[in-house]
């Protein structure tokens, strides 16, 4: 039982696939700012655009 528990506390996978998990959900929340961001900017111009027409 000592040598399961002593392998398991010493392997790092499971530490290694959370960070990529953390990695990858800031990288889709960073995504998802900027498109929401560009999104709206894209929304304002084609509202002048169509004001102008």
């Amino acid at each position: 039982m000592s040598k399961f528990l002593s392998r398991f506390a010493k392997d790092e996978s499971g530490a290694t696939a959370i960070e990529y998990g953390l990695i990858v959900a800031l990288i889709a929340v960073v995504i998802v700012g900027v498109v929401g961001t560009i999104g709206t900017k894209l929304n304002t111009s084609y509202g002048k655009v169509d004001a102008v027409l």
